[in-house]
């Protein structure tokens, strides 16, 4: 499998997570962590749920690889994401030293990867990821849409 093929199968994973997340009535994001070919996490927003205003998909996905691997260094894994990270994941992906980034719609109004900021290849911390965007854009975008649109039009 070429890597092409290898991010849409995961962000086809991370598009799952998302509509579990719309199920349940939570904004509709998706993601999932991978180390290689193996599936270390997957996760969707539950913020409405637990209460929690850090219970973002990727801070969730993150945690649960963490506690898989019994550490906090997620080294050399591939997080996939249906939206550009917000400031908070884009610091959580950096500070645990995730390699790669992949994410589906950029999020003009909170991303932090290419949207309002570049956190995650910042020059000034010590560690800087490789950063995919547009993966199935089209899917995530139309997702979060409708998501929104139903919560106006009530």
């Amino acid at each position: 499998m070429g890597v092409l093929l290898d991010d849409n199968y995961w962000m086809g994973l991370a598009l799952e997570e998302a509509k579990a997340a719309y199920r349940l009535g939570e904004v509709p994001v998706g993601a999932v962590l991978v180390l290689g070919d193996e599936l270390l996490a997957r996760a969707h927003n539950l913020r409405e749920a637990t209460g929690d205003p850090t219970a973002h998909a990727e801070i969730l996905a993150m945690r649960e690889a963490g506690q898989k691997q019994g550490g906090w260094r997620l080294t050399g894994t591939t997080l996939y994401v249906t939206v550009e990270p917000c400031i908070m994941c884009a610091g959580a992906l950096v500070w645990a030293r995730v390699a790669r980034l992949v994410y589906g719609t950029p999020d003009p109004k909170a991303g932090a990867v290419d949207s309002l900021y570049d956190l995650v290849r910042d020059r000034r911390l010590n560690h800087r990821l490789e950063v995919t965007s547009l993966v199935r854009a089209a899917e995530c975008r139309a997702l979060m849409q409708d998501f929104f649109r139903q919560r106006r039009d009530g």
